[in-house]
C-alpha cells in the first residue's frame, strides 16, 4: 500500500491519499478522540498527540496539528502514515455504521486490555521480579499488544507473548513497542511490511524454540533486527538470520539489500551495530 501527502493552504494541515476510498459520500470532520467514536480510522488517528482535527473525505484525509506542531511534521508525518497503513491493512472500517456497534468496540476492546493488564499484574510482573525486569503496557489494537520493556525483560518477550496467547484469545501477537520519534524507519512502508511479516511468518515459526524476533528500525535499504530468548547467543543464531529471517525479507522485500543482527550475544558492548551506522 502506498500513501501519497499533499500540502495544503494551512502549513498545520496535510492531506493523506491512501489510493483508496475513504468515505462514499460527503466528509466527516472531528476535533477529538471523543467526537470521533464512530470512526476507528480518525480515532487512531488522535493517537498521535500533536493532532488536533481530522477530516475524512472521499478519497484522502486531512490532519491538522496543533499550532505549536505545526513545524513538526517530519516527526509526526511517519506516525500518522504507520497509523492510516495499519487501519487499511488490518481492514477496519473507516466509520461504524451504528453508534451501537461503536459501543461494542470499543467495549470489547477494554474488556481485552483489563485482562492484559491483569495478566501482567498477578502472572507477568511478579515472574520477572527476581531479574528487576519491569514491563508496562503500551497499546491494543487489531490483536496486537505492544510492551514497552526494559533491557532485562527483552529476553523474556517470547514467553510472555506465548503466556497472553494462551490465557487472551483474542491476542494475536505480543510485538516490542518502539518509540517512531527515535527510530522513523519503523513507521516507513518497508518498516511497516517488515514487522507485519516478522508478526504474521517468521515470530510464529521461531516461538516454538523459545525465540523471538524485534525490529530496532529500518535504515534506507537495511533492515536491523534483535534476536530475543531463545535466540540470544544461540550457537545457530547466524544460521537463523541468514537461511531464516534474512531469506524472508529479502523475498519479500526486493527494495531491502542487507539484514543485520544488533544483538548482544555475548553480552558487554554490541559487536555488530553502532547508532548512526550501517
Amino acid at each position: 500500500m502506498f500513501i501519497q501527502t499533499e500540502a495544503t493552504g494551512d502549513s498545520r494541515t496535510l492531506r493523506f491519499l491512501p489510493g483508496r476510498e475513504v468515505l462514499r459520500t460527503g466528509t466527516q470532520s472531528y476535533d477529538s478522540a471523543e467526537a470521533a467514536a464512530a470512526s476507528p480510522l480518525a480515532q487512531s488517528l488522535f493517537a498521535e498527540a500533536a493532532v488536533v482535527r481530522v477530516l475524512l473525505g472521499a478519497d484522502h484525509i486531512e490532519v491538522t496539528l496543533a499550532p505549536d506542531a505545526a513545524t513538526d511534521w517530519s516527526r509526526a508525518k511517519p506516525a500518522i502514515l504507520a497509523l492510516i497503513m495499519d487501519h487499511f491493512v488490518a481492514g477496519r472500517p473507516v466509520l461504524l455504521e451504528t453508534a451501537a456497534e461503536a459501543a461494542a468496540e470499543t467495549g470489547s476492546d477494554a474488556e481485552v486490555v483489563a485482562q492484559i493488564e491483569e495478566l501482567l499484574e498477578t502472572r507477568i510482573r511478579p515472574a520477572l521480579a527476581s531479574n528487576e525486569a519491569t514491563v508496562e503496557l503500551k497499546g491494543f489494537r487489531n490483536g496486537v499488544v505492544e510492551l514497552a520493556l526494559s533491557a532485562s525483560a527483552i529476553s523474556f518477550l517470547g514467553p510472555i507473548g506465548n503466556m497472553m496467547r494462551h490465557y487472551i484469545p483474542e491476542v494475536s501477537s505480543v510485538r516490542e513497542w518502539r518509540d517512531t520519534a527515535a527510530a522513523p524507519g519503523l513507521g516507513t512502508p518497508a518498516g511497516l511490511a517488515v514487522q507485519r511479516l516478522l508478526d504474521d511468518e517468521i515470530n510464529p515459526a521461531v516461538a516454538s524454540h523459545g525465540g523471538y524476533i524485534s525490529l530496532v528500525d529500518v535504515r534506507e535499504d537495511v533492515v536491523y533486527i534483535r534476536l530475543e530468548g531463545g535466540c540470544q547467543g544461540c550457537g545457530m543464531a547466524d544460521v537463523t538470520l541468514k537461511q531464516g529471517v534474512e531469506t524472508a525479507i529479502l523475498r519479500e522485500l526486493p527494495d531491502i539489500v542487507a539484514v543485520r543482527d544488533v544483538t548482544d550475544h555475548a553480552g558487554g558492548t554490541n559487536p555488530y551495530y553502532q547508532p548512526g551506522s550501517k
